[in-house]
């Protein structure tokens, strides 16, 4: 019984190019598996090892998506057509489960952030780039990965009990998230944090009731992790994650966001983030690189001097124990005004409203790009741009905000 099924253009390849092609099988699962046996591969762009179906794919039958009808298990007859495309909103986790099921807690919905192409920030025609939208997560960062891991693990093995303080040294993001989680679960949160940094990380950490431990804005976060060392020693009684030193940091990248990029692009060839803790470039490319050895790593790091929130220069005094620079294939140099032009660019000509770390990774990535003959490059941006709207980057140019930004740690 033969099935006439339609492919969209991102799938095509997988098929030898083909928009349309006929199958056999009396449900959508033999279908698949069908055509999995003349065009190895296929199965992959839409299932994952777990028989469930991948966020952004829908499979239609008739025009109608089979999660609705019996999933994989949907039989098919003579004459029908099936149509395999992207979904408009990341689809649901398997064939046959709820397409939109609600989660039991905002803690839920951390991670599985979208991951889209923005052609227009290539330098490369032939080499393509995609940014990783962490600005996604419930409290507009990547920062929420890691916070989730660390209090989980703690709470597992009994270092954490109900109550109990959190302290964190933070240049925002982290501490917000920890904030936003405590609110959650119950712990009061301390954070230790530079002086100089954006007013709407204050604002934020203070609407989760964060007590906000401030640290000399010259030493940015150095100065917060020697200043939280001294506090943690000082109440032996508080738990501090501590996000510089806690395996759990790359882990959580290790063992979701990295999965998540192989998931939707398995081909990727190179993979760039900021150079924070540490842990995003560590986890990101530890499984990256399990899945492909040849993919490359690069960071994308502060000049010296330059003052810096979330992103830091090695050169600055300390490098962060869970940094394995072994995982580093390349250390690219962004400064302050060069990122801050770049994010704005990003939001004119893509619509991207992100963060100004993001600015520098996305610098890095096209210095990448234009050393390639082609590929694929996925550029992890690490939060979303409202909490930088006090900068003016979006309205003014870099020129007349450079005096009033300089005393403000924005990337």
């Amino acid at each position: 019984m033969a099935i006439q099924v339609h492919v969209t253009s991102v799938i095509r390849k997988s098929v030898g190019g083909l928009s349309a092609l006929a199958a056999e099988g009396g449900t959508v699962a033999e279908l698949i598996d069908d055509i999995e046996r003349r065009y190895p591969g296929f199965r992959d762009q839409l299932v994952d090892g777990q028989g469930r179906l991948h966020r952004f794919v829908n499979v239609y039958l008739n025009d109608e998506d089979v999660r609705f009808l019996e999933g994989a298990e949907t039989a098919l007859r003579e004459g029908d057509e099936v149509s395999i495309l992207p979904a408009l909103a990341g689809g649901a986790a398997a064939i046959g489960a709820p397409p939109c099921a609600p989660a039991a807690s905002v803690l839920d919905r951390v991670g599985r952030t979208p991951l889209v192409e923005i052609a227009a920030m290539s330098p490369n025609p032939a080499v393509r780039i995609f940014a990783k939208l962490e600005g996604a997560n419930p409290t507009g960062s990547v920062k929420d990965r890691i916070a989730l891991r660390m209090i989980e693990a703690a709470e597992a093995d009994g270092r954490l009990e109900p109550g109990q303080t959190i302290l964190e040294p933070t240049s925002g993001n982290t501490g917000i998230s920890l904030a936003m989680i405590g609110r959650a679960r119950g712990y009061p949160v301390k954070v230790v944090m530079p002086a100089a940094v954006t007013r709407e990380r204050v604002d934020l950490l203070e609407s989760f009731g964060a007590e906000i431990i401030y640290s000399p804005g010259e030493l940015g976060t150095n100065g917060s992790v020697r200043e939280a060392e001294r506090a943690a020693a000082a109440h032996p009684g508080w738990f501090m994650p501590f996000q510089y030193g806690n395996e759990d940091n790359p882990r959580a990248h290790y063992e979701t966001t990295a999965p998540e990029i192989i998931e939707e692009l398995p081909d990727a060839g190179v993979f760039v983030a900021g150079l924070g803790t540490g842990g995003t470039l560590t986890g990101v490319g530890r499984r990256l690189k399990e899945h492909n050895p040849a993919v490359r790593v690069v960071a994308a790091a502060p000049h010296p001097g330059d003052l810096v929130q979330g992103l830091r220069s090695l050169e600055e005094g300390y490098i962060p124990p869970v940094l394995d620079e072994s995982v580093l294939d390349g250390r690219i140099v962004v400064d302050s005004a060069t990122s801050f032009r770049v994010t704005r660019e990003l939001t004119e000509r893509t619509g991207i409203f992100a963060g100004v770390s993001s600015g520098a990774a996305i610098r890095a990535a096209q210095k990448v790009a234009e050393r390639m003959s082609g590929g694929s490059i996925v550029c992890l941006l690490a939060d979303s741009g409202w909490k930088y709207l006090s900068s003016g980057l979006w309205t003014r140019d870099y020129d007349a905000i450079e005096e009033d930004v300089s005393a403000v740690l924005w990337w």
